[in-house]
């Protein structure tokens, strides 16, 4: 296109439109030259293969984010879409906390590990068993494994070691965290202390 540009001094005029399917969302005609036609297949397939994934997002990502989208290589391609592919995350940690938060709810009970009831390590070891790691029982062995992750690295996921090693949650981001807390309370969402941070752990 740059080449054609250059020799013209303009783009080539569009005389047809191509449809962009976004599962979830609906279907885009995008006003593109016949040459364009197999990046516009391209881009069909690659949205089709990612249909889990981006319908996964859209839950949890309001309407009112959604901003323009520019396909590369496919000139006025920019449905209206959130940028689903630069916010999704397929660590283990944002798996284990996406298995979490279905649980947000559900009574904690000391010693419970699920499925139903949960303590703080108890949610957090049934949440990784659920994506295929393996962890230890108790806050004060789960603060060894994995890597040690500094503050400013946070990811969603990760395990946060706090009371002196007694309680772990989960980091949710913005600077939330994901817990079973205490009895008489039930797995939800809190506002994370830095000062009360013994480690943060990572599993790769």
């Amino acid at each position: 296109m740059g080449a054609v540009a250059a020799s013209t001094g303009a783009i080539p005029a569009i005389s047809s439109a191509a449809t962009i399917n976004i599962p979830g969302v609906g279907n885009f005609d995008v006003p593109v030259d016949s040459q364009w036609d197999q990046q516009v297949s391209q881009v069909n397939q690659a949205l089709a293969d990612h249909a889990d994934q981006i319908k996964a997002v859209q839950q949890v990502v309001a309407p009112q984010s959604m901003a323009p989208l520019q396909g590369p290589g496919v000139p006025g391609f920019a449905p209206v879409l959130p940028d689903l592919f630069h916010q999704q995350d397929h660590s283990v940690g944002s798996q284990a906390l996406d298995v979490a938060r279905s649980k947000i709810g559900a009574e904690y009970v000391w010693g419970a590990s699920g499925p139903s009831n949960f303590d703080c390590s108890g949610l957090v070891q049934w949440a990784y068993k659920q994506v295929g790691v393996d962890l230890p029982r108790t806050s004060f062995e789960q603060s060894h494994v994995g890597i040690p992750i500094a503050y400013e690295n946070l990811a969603p996921g990760d395990l946060i070691i706090q009371n002196g090693g007694g309680h772990v949650s989960m980091y949710a981001g913005d600077g939330k965290i994901l817990q079973a807390p205490q009895s008489g309370e039930t797995v939800s969402y809190a506002s994370l202390n830095p000062n009360d941070i013994v480690t943060i752990r990572r599993m790769a």
